[in-house]
C-alpha cells in the first residue's frame, strides 16, 4: 500500500482532498499532518477518523527533527503540501508567522523528501503570486509563463515557497510538480474567508463586510474540482512542471455577496461596505488551458451548482462553523472590519 502524506489536510482544501482520495482509492494510506492552528480544525476529519487507510499526526511543518521522524516511520512515497498560512489579511498583520510557515516549512519538506527518496513532491500554490490584472482588460489571464509579482505578505510567501521548490528539482532532481489554484470554496471552509464568512452573517442577520465597492474580480473554483485536478497532477502530471487550475468562474465580490443573500432569502441591505484592504488586488483569471490538454482536467461545477451545494452544506452544517465563530476569531473580525 502506497503512503501519501498531507500536510494541512485538517484545514480547507487539504481536508476537502483527504476525503476525495479516501473515498476514490482502497490502496492508499492516506497520513495527514497538521499543527491544528487557528484554521485547522480536527471536525473537518471526524467522518474519516476510523477509516483503516487514514492516519493524523499533529505536526509543525518546519519542526525539522519531527518532520524526519514522521518520514522515518512513515515512508511516504507522495507529498502533497496544503500546510500555509493563507490569508491575505493575517499576513498583513503578522507577515513573519507566514514566512515561518510557508517558506521555512515548506523547506524543511523538501529536505527531507530528498533525504527518503519521495516520488512525487506537490506544491499546492495559488495564483495569487501573479499579482492581478486591470479590470478593463477581460481578455488577460494568468498563464503558467506568467511572471511572479506578488502585492502581499501572504503571496509572496507562497512565491518563495516555489520558487524554492523549483530550485530543489533543478540542483537536486527532486521530482515535483506545482499547482496554482483560483479562490476555491465549498465545504469545511474557514468562516474568514469571503464565501463561508457571507453565508454566516446573512444566516444571523448581521451585516456583511465588502471590501471597497466589491468590484474586485476572483474566478472561483469549487474545491472538488480542484481536488480532481491535484489527483491528475501527482499521478499523471510531467515532474517539473507547474500547471494552472481555474474555475471559469469570475465574478465580482459584490456579485458573489448579492448571490448568496438571494439563495437565503435575505435582503441586500445587509451589506456594509468597509475601508478597503491595503494593496488589494484588482482581479484575477486563470487560464487552464495546460492541464486540460496535457491531463484532461476542465472545471465541472458551474458557480450557481457550486454555491448552492455550498450552501446547503452550511445550513446543514451549523454546529461545525458555530462552533469556530467564538474566542480568538471573534477578536479578530472586530478588529479586521471596525471601519
Amino acid at each position: 500500500m502506497k503512503t501519501i502524506l498531507v500536510t494541512g489536510g485538517a484545514g480547507f482544501i487539504g481536508g476537502n482532498f483527504v476525503h476525495y482520495m479516501l473515498k476514490k482509492y482502497n490502496d492508499y494510506k492516506i497520513v495527514c499532518v497538521d499543527l491544528l492552528t487557528y484554521a485547522g480544525n480536527m471536525e473537518t476529519l471526524e467522518p474519516v477518523v476510523g477509516n483503516p487507510n487514514f492516519k493524523f499526526i499533529k505536526a509543525d511543518i518546519a519542526d525539522r527533527e519531527n518532520m524526519f521522524r514522521i518520514f522515518e516511520e512513515e515512508k511516504p512515497s507522495i507529498i502533497v503540501n496544503f500546510a500555509a498560512e493563507s490569508h491575505v489579511d493575517r499576513s498583513i498583520d503578522n507577515p513573519g508567522l507566514f514566512l515561518q510557515t510557508n517558506v521555512i516549512g515548506t523547506g524543511v519538506l523538501l529536505d527531507v523528501s530528498r533525504k527518503y527518496e519521495v516520488k512525487r513532491f506537490h506544491q499546492v500554490s495559488t495564483d495569487e503570486v501573479y499579482g492581478d490584472l486591470p479590470l478593463d482588460r477581460p481578455d488577460l489571464f494568468f498563464t503558467e509563463d506568467t511572471h511572479l509579482h506578488t502585492s502581499s505578505p501572504y503571496s509572496a510567501s507562497k512565491a518563495s515557497a516555489d520558487l524554492l521548490v523549483q530550485s530543489y528539482y533543478r540542483t537536486f532532481k527532486l521530482p515535483i510538480t506545482i499547482s496554482r489554484c483560483s479562490n476555491n470554496y465549498g465545504s469545511y471552509q474557514f468562516p474568514e474567508k469571503l464565501i463561508p464568512l457571507m453565508i454566516a452573517n446573512a444566516l444571523n442577520d448581521k451585516s456583511l463586510p465588502v471590501y471597497g465597492r466589491g468590484e474586485n474580480v476572483r474566478d472561483w473554483l469549487y474545491v472538488e474540482d480542484h481536488c480532481r485536478a491535484i489527483d491528475m497532477i501527482i499521478h499523471n502530471g510531467k515532474v517539473g512542471e507547474v500547471y494552472n487550475i481555474g474555475g471559469h468562474n469570475e465574478k465580482t465580490n459584490l456579485e458573489v455577496v448579492k448571490t448568496i443573500l438571494k439563495e437565503l432569502n435575505k435582503p441586500e441591505s445587509l451589506i456594509k461596505f468597509v475601508t478597503d484592504r491595503p494593496g488589494h488586488d484588482m482581479r484575477y483569471a486563470i487560464d487552464p488551458t495546460k492541464i486540460k490538454n496535457e491531463l484532461g482536467w476542465e472545471p465541472t461545477t458551474s458557480f450557481s451548482e457550486g454555491i448552492n451545494k455550498t450552501i446547503q452544506w452550511y445550513l446543514s452544517n451549523r454546529s461545525w462553523w458555530e462552533n469556530i465563530i467564538s474566542g480568538e476569531y471573534r477578536d479578530y473580525y472586530k478588529k479586521m472590519y471596525k471601519d
